[in-house]
Parts: C-alpha cells; structure tokens; sequence
C-alpha cells in the first residue's frame, strides 16, 4: 500500500497540478517490493482528436531501479518509443550506471490491493516485424488469452506444447509480436500471462516485436 499511496500523492501534486496515471490492473502480483527506486510518468493526453503518450522523467535517477507508470488508456505505438527512448538513456549512462538496478513496469493487483510490479530490464523493443527465419507468436489486439501461431489461434498458457509439437526441419527462434494498436492495459495483461504461464519455462526472450 506504501507504492500506491505515494504514486497518488506524486501524481497529485507534481508540477503544482494535477495529472493522473490509470494504471492496469490484475490479480497477480509479480513482484510485490522495490527497494531504492525512482519513478518514470508516461500520462494520457488529448492534442484536438490526436493521443499523445507524455514523458515525465524527471524523478529518475540512473542508479535506481526506475518503475514505469504507464496509463493503461495509451496505445502500444505511443508507449514504446517513449519507454525505449528511456532504456537507451539508462544503457548508455557511463559514470552512474548501476548494473545491478532493473526496470519493472506497474501495475494495480486488484486482488490484493497493492501495486504490484512486472520486470521488463531486459527486453530489447523493435518496432516492426520479425524478419524471415523466426517463428512468431503474434498477439492480437482483443483476443484477449488467444494467441496466433502459424496461423492457429490457442491458448497463451499452450504455447509451449503447440511449439514443441511442430516438427521443425531446422528449429527457428521463438519470437513475440504485439499489435501496435492495442492499449498498453491489454500489453501489460499478455506480459503478465507470459510470465506466469510461458516464459519461466524459457529463456528470457530478449526482443518484442511491436507493429
């Protein structure tokens, strides 16, 4: 509760206005406590009919773990560039750099009433597609658990099986891919999926792909 009310707090009083995050939610808690961490704003803004994903960075500290809040109402274009703008800041740092901080997204566990927390440090963002050689599982906006694999939708939690059930002459990498237009909500709520269904059976998939 200590995360969620100083998010609110944060969020009331910075700038002397007040700006809001509507955070996703879930009913899982991946990670649960942070310690030593500064937080990254990415907020909702209207321009006339266009959405803007609006960056406050203000609060990091490249030595910290950062925790992004990212309103759950921005689709996935906006959000990505402003979070991989933010990566290459925090990998490029030469004199501050803490190897050991990581990055988590947040998120609201409605279950347990808590903010709760999902690590991302280590993906590497791409937007477009996955070149030839790769096999994809594509995540389609309000499919909402399904998921496509070679043109068959199952699943998220059967991944795996369908995978290892395909007879591949030579086995291609596995690689993930988002619809650009889904909200950030439905990214963070696959993401979530993933990593409790997929990916603690795998090696960390390193890229997503977003297009």
């Amino acid at each position: 509760m200590k995360y969620f009310s100083l998010l609110v707090i944060c969020l009331l009083f910075s700038c002397g206005k007040k700006e809001d995050v509507l955070l996703p939610k879930s009913n899982i808690s991946i990670v649960k406590d942070i310690q030593d961490h500064s937080s990254i704003y990415i907020f909702f803004k209207k321009e006339g009919k266009d959405t803007i994903a609006d960056l406050n960075r203000k609060s990091a500290i490249i030595s910290t773990n950062w925790i992004f809040n990212v309103d759950k109402r921005i689709p996935l274009k906006l959000v990505i560039p402003q979070v991989m703008k933010m990566q290459d800041k925090k990998r490029n740092e030469k004199m501050h750099q803490n190897e050991e901080s990581e990055n988590y997204y947040s998120y609201a566990d409605s279950i347990g009433k808590n903010l709760a927390f999902l690590p991302f440090t280590k993906v590497f963002y791409k937007m477009e597609k996955p070149g030839p050689g790769n096999f994809v599982v594509y995540f389609k906006k309000g499919r909402k658990q399904q998921v496509f694999m070679a043109g068959k939708e199952i699943k998220i939690s059967e991944i795996l099986q369908h995978f290892y059930s395909i007879k591949f002459q030579r086995v291609p990498d596995l690689v993930f891919l988002f619809d650009k237009d889904m909200s950030y909500e439905e990214y963070l709520q696959y993401k979530i999926l993933l990593q409790k269904e997929v990916t603690c059976n795998l090696d960390k998939l390193p890229v997503e792909y977003i297009f």
